[in-house]
């Protein structure tokens, strides 16, 4: 889908804005500060149920209110909309107008890829955050994997319990099989989709990065050691994990382990080509959520100049040109989207202050 119309009352510092988007790409420009990175968290917000900012709902709320509303119009009329009040905590979702119970249900309507300044924690802050971004890639991919992982989120809660206890040895048992039976599909999911994440990222790798790709792995950790069923590691560490009172081992110990030249990436890599890295994950994932779901995906770029050089911006809008995508970037200064500019095709740019927003340039 695309955002033809996003809709927002007192989000942010934007408290009463109507956007009209061009289905393939938009530019929005203004200072810091001055309202670009919250339009951008409006449409995150509906497609994840969050922000990307903050985990703390009255920060996204206008100063002097409780309550805002985010609402969208794609491309067929069809309207998503969230609404969420900082004080009582409610969460309303709607589409079409009917209330949904579930926040899943927006997500399968709308698939969002967002890069923004603080993306490099993909690299540097650890497993969590890249199951994060994997799973989501997975969740829009295969539907039914939500499903698979909240049963054997269910099964570690209660396994987790038994071990803390030190239940009797039966009642641990019964746990161990249930996770295990679990643990094995998850895994089998998230072990298939990184293949075929892996496979193409190398296409826009050799795109943004042509030089370094041949030296760039991906290796999949699914959460323990892959010469052993799970049944006896957790056999061979039972007394370990009862005296830690949790599980070592599992699917939520999986990760990924990103090298170049045999090392951490973030250690050899410059700034720049990380991002560039970023972009291609991005990009592959944008890509097989196309493929798989026939949904053209929703990508979003902040602050597109951060970090990139005339150069990488020129590979970059080359990336671009490639996806079937609807694209929203934003910028400090319109110089800095002179490559991306499209010479073939219609596009819109904005420009925000304070909240305001105003159309600069449409094609």
């Amino acid at each position: 889908m695309s955002v033809c119309k996003l809709i927002t009352h007192n989000f942010r510092n934007l408290v009463g804005a109507t956007i009209d988007f061009h289905p393939d790409t938009n530019f929005i420009v203004g200072d810091n500060g001055s309202g670009k990175s919250s339009i951008l968290e409006a449409i995150f917000y509906l497609g994840h149920g969050k922000s990307f900012r903050t985990s703390n709902v009255s920060n996204v709320v206008t100063n002097n209110f409780s309550k805002f509303v985010v609402s969208i119009q794609d491309e067929k009329c069809k309207q998503l909309g969230i609404s969420r009040d900082s004080v009582t905590g409610d969460t309303e979702i709607k589409i079409d107008g009917q209330k949904q119970s579930r926040l899943s249900e927006l997500a399968k309507n709308i698939a969002v890829q967002i890069i923004t300044p603080e993306s490099f924690k993909l690299f540097s802050g650890g497993p969590k955050e890249r199951r994060r971004f994997l799973d989501l890639g997975l969740f829009h991919v295969k539907h039914d994997f939500s499903g698979h992982w909240r049963d054997f989120a269910k099964v570690l809660r209660q396994r987790n319990a038994c071990l803390k206890n030190r239940d009797n040895i039966a009642t641990l048992e019964y746990w161990d099989q249930a996770f295990c039976k679990h643990a094995d599909i998850v895994s089998d999911y998230r072990h298939h989709y990184v293949s075929a994440l892996v496979a193409e990222v190398r296409i826009w790798i050799d795109v943004l990065l042509p030089k370094i790709s041949s030296e760039v792995e991906i290796n999949y950790i699914r959460g323990w050691n892959s010469k052993r069923t799970l049944a006896q590691i957790l056999s061979e560490n039972r007394d370990r994990e009862l005296s830690f009172g949790y599980s070592l081992f599992g699917p939520h110990k999986f990760d990924v382990k990103i090298l170049f030249d045999k090392q951490p990436i973030e250690s050899v890599l410059s700034r720049g080509q990380q991002k560039l890295f970023l972009l291609a994950l991005t990009f592959a994932q944008a890509k097989l959520i196309e493929k798989v779901n026939q949904v053209k995906p929703i990508l979003l770029i902040d602050d597109v100049g951060a970090e990139l050089d005339i150069n990488s911006r020129s590979l970059l809008s080359t990336a671009i040109d490639k996806l079937n995508c609807q694209v929203i970037i934003t910028a400090i200064d319109k110089i800095v989207l002179e490559p991306f500019v499209p010479t073939n095709k219609n596009y819109k740019m904005f420009h925000v202050k304070h909240g305001d927003i105003s159309v600069m340039s449409e094609c």
